[in-house]
């Protein structure tokens, strides 16, 4: 019987535009499939987009669109780049079709079916961003994970009896294999073990969901819908004999990889539903840490998002997927930056690997006709020659075993350390000086070192064919290989390049970068934040820093001064994003005279603000009144309370705030031109 693997990233939640940060999950699990496959392995890789939930319904308002519309654009949109990157996924779901929200249905039917689902009423605190129910907050109180304030929620739910499975999932967690790295499964372990209450699995007062089955009045809480597009999309819950039998042979997953942010999610909540349904656990989870730019989380909401097809169209999607896997250790945080990513391409692409092949290849059209040598039997080895073998043969173990526990980085240091030995080795053997000589000897050990670096070439490029798929396809046609994918991986080793293989049309592989490409890469990305667009902001870490804020409106007192301009250009007004809002809760700051704490409903979210206009307008009269909000500033903290965003007034004489306002209706989250 073949060896099957399935692997899974998380479904990208359409509330924002894929950048690197999606890339990078996508191009691990995709670096992941492609390796199996080489290795013999019936593999399903299964990406997709999560478009449910109260977040995407105001997102689409905000912007004039209908939810499905909304989801249809963005979805759209990371389908594209994934093509164009040339992920090899098998599968795409999406959780507004029609077969995952049937097959969502049935497994909310078992659990209810087997006790594990009853009607109550919850009251208390909910992170629209996260769709995050908190426990233990109260109103005004952030988002543990977002930092963004909680609404107070009263509504009839259905609820999963989550707080049975305490015991379970801690013996699951007794497996160090199921969760990895070790410090989420340690941080998963401690929140399990502080107590685990009844879940709300629906909601009522908003429509944008599956439907309960025989309620429609509620929809699914969108965590259970979106983690169950692991089995929905390889049939579970279909009629259809096929599906279920892909379901058969690909359940249990064998990796699920997702980032650290919703470890809580598919560590406690996705294997709780699982063993409700009486179903089979994945085998790992594995989480990824952040992509970092400029020291912080990208995100929409701080300005600091790259976009993957700046890179693409600059150095192309291999010096991406390389620089990602070689750069970051998995499983911690990693930085990004244009010029770390262009050192890391020149250095170990265009001088390392590339250069390797263009060297080696080219020596072997001019002095072997553009054949593979044959060496001349012992007489022309030397230690070095062995060395190289050894070494080659050293790398393919460590890579393996480097690779299969999840660190690239290292299993590609293994990889360019021979590439780095054979460099040395044609310098220290000069085989461009052998090549002059006419006698015997000479073409013999010419021919010795030129296999030799063939040869370890051949490996290199085999196994870093599931990180640079493009690039070494080249290098594997130019060697007179055929097609890289026919590869058997598992039965790589030293001596398999056949002599006199015609080598194929030479051509550079990464042509050298130059300071230009990363002024390239930063005009690019300039250009792209300067063009405004209906997007939400996605869920972003707090600012740690104390630092001042414009909290208060325009021209008060307690605003920053602005340095002084006779102009500005559009490109300049447009950076700035002016939403409506409505304020739903205001009070004062506790020894602040001048400041109140808002919570302003902008359609996508709610929003804390801290405004310095309590001098002018007491808190009662500001509830339910419709402001204008710069919505982009990135989080600062006053007083101890961070603001995310600022209230829009005119300044009178005196420096009394005036706020913004309209005559006509305006919808909240309408964006201002």
């Amino acid at each position: 019987m073949s060896r099957k693997f399935y692997i899974t990233t998380p479904i990208y939640y359409v509330n924002a535009r894929p950048h690197i940060g999606h890339a990078y999950t996508t191009i691990a699990c995709d670096t992941i499939a492609r390796r199996q496959r080489l290795l013999g392995a019936e593999t399903f890789f299964l990406t997709g987009t999560d478009e449910h939930g109260q977040k995407i319904e105001r997102a689409a308002l905000a912007a004039g669109k209908t939810p499905q519309q909304y989801a249809d654009e963005i979805s759209a949109e990371f389908r594209q780049l994934w093509k164009r990157m040339g992920i090899s996924n098998d599968d795409f779901i999406r959780t507004t079709e029609e077969r995952h929200k049937k097959r969502v249905q049935e497994l909310f039917r078992k659990l209810r079916d087997n006790g594990f689902i009853y009607k109550g009423t919850y009251t208390g605190q909910y992170c629209v961003s996260d769709e995050l129910y908190v426990d233990g907050a109260k109103p005004g109180d952030p988002c543990p994970t977002c930092g963004r304030i909680t609404e107070t929620v009263h509504e009839e739910n259905y609820f999963f009896k989550l707080s049975a499975f305490q015991d379970k999932l801690l013996a699951l967690y007794a497996n160090p294999e199921f969760i990895r790295p070790e410090a989420r499964r340690n941080e998963v372990i401690s929140f399990v073990r502080s107590g685990l209450r009844d879940l709300s699995i629906s909601r009522s007062t908003f429509s944008w969901g599956i439907p309960v089955p025989d309620d429609p009045k509620h929809v699914i809480y969108v965590w259970l819908d979106a983690l169950a597009n692991y089995i929905t999309a390889i049939g579970y819950g279909s009629s259809h004999a096929g599906a279920q039998e892909a379901f058969k042979k690909f359940w249990p997953a064998d990796v699920q990889m997702i980032g650290k942010e919703i470890v809580r999610f598919h560590c406690v909540y996705w294997p709780a539903f699982l063993m409700a349904a009486g179903l089979q656990l994945p085998k790992a989870i594995v989480a990824h840490g952040w992509l970092l730019f400029e020291e912080s989380k990208m995100s929409k909401s701080r300005g600091n998002i790259v976009r993957t097809e700046t890179i693409l169209d600059v150095l192309g999607s291999d010096a991406l997927r390389y620089f990602l896997l070689r750069e970051v250790v998995f499983g911690q945080d990693g930085s990004f930056s244009f010029d770390a990513l262009v050192q890391r391409y020149n250095s170990d692409l265009a001088n390392g690997l590339g250069n390797l092949a263009s060297r080696t290849l080219t020596m072997i059209n001019r002095y072997f006709k553009g054949e593979v040598p044959y060496p001349s039997g012992a007489a022309s080895r030397t230690a070095a020659d062995d060395a190289i073998a050894d070494t080659a043969r050293k790398t393919i173990r460590e890579f393996a075993t480097l690779f299969d526990q999840f660190q690239f980085s290292r299993a590609l240091e293994a990889a360019w350390g021979l590439v780095a030995a054979v460099d040395k080795y044609i310098v220290e053997n000069e085989p461009w000086a052998l090549g002059e000589k006419q006698d015997e000897e000479s073409r013999s050990r010419l021919a010795t070192v030129l296999y030799t670096a063939a040869e370890a070439l051949r490996i290199a490029t085999a196994l870093a064919h599931p990180v640079i798929p493009e690039a070494t396809a080249k290098i594997w046609t130019q060697m007179g290989l055929g097609d890289i994918k026919k590869l058997a991986l598992s039965e790589l080793t030293w001596g398999q390049l056949r002599l006199g293989t015609k080598l194929g049309e030479i051509q550079p592989v990464f042509p050298r970068a130059d300071k230009s490409a990363i002024e390239r890469m930063q005009k690019m990305e300039e250009e792209q934040r300067n063009i405004s667009v209906a997007d939400v902001p996605a869920a972003a870490t707090p600012a740690q820093t104390d630092a001042p804020q414009m909290v208060a409106a325009v021209g008060s007192p307690t605003a920053a001064p602005a340095e002084k301009s006779d102009k500005i250009s559009i490109d300049d007004f447009i950076k700035v994003e002016l939403r409506v809002g409505v304020v739903k809760v205001a009070e004062r700051v506790p020894k602040a005279d001048k400041l109140l704490r808002l919570e302003v409903d902008i359609g996508s979210e709610v929003r804390q603000v801290l405004a310095g206009i309590a001098e002018a307008y007491a808190p009662e009269t500001l509830v339910g009144r419709k402001v204008v909000i710069v919505a982009n500033l990135a989080p600062r903290k006053l007083r101890g309370l961070e603001s995310n965003g600022m209230i829009v007034a005119a300044s009178l004489e005196g420096g009394k705030p005036v706020l913004a306002s309209f005559l006509e209706d305006v919808p909240v989250g309408a964006r201002l031109k």
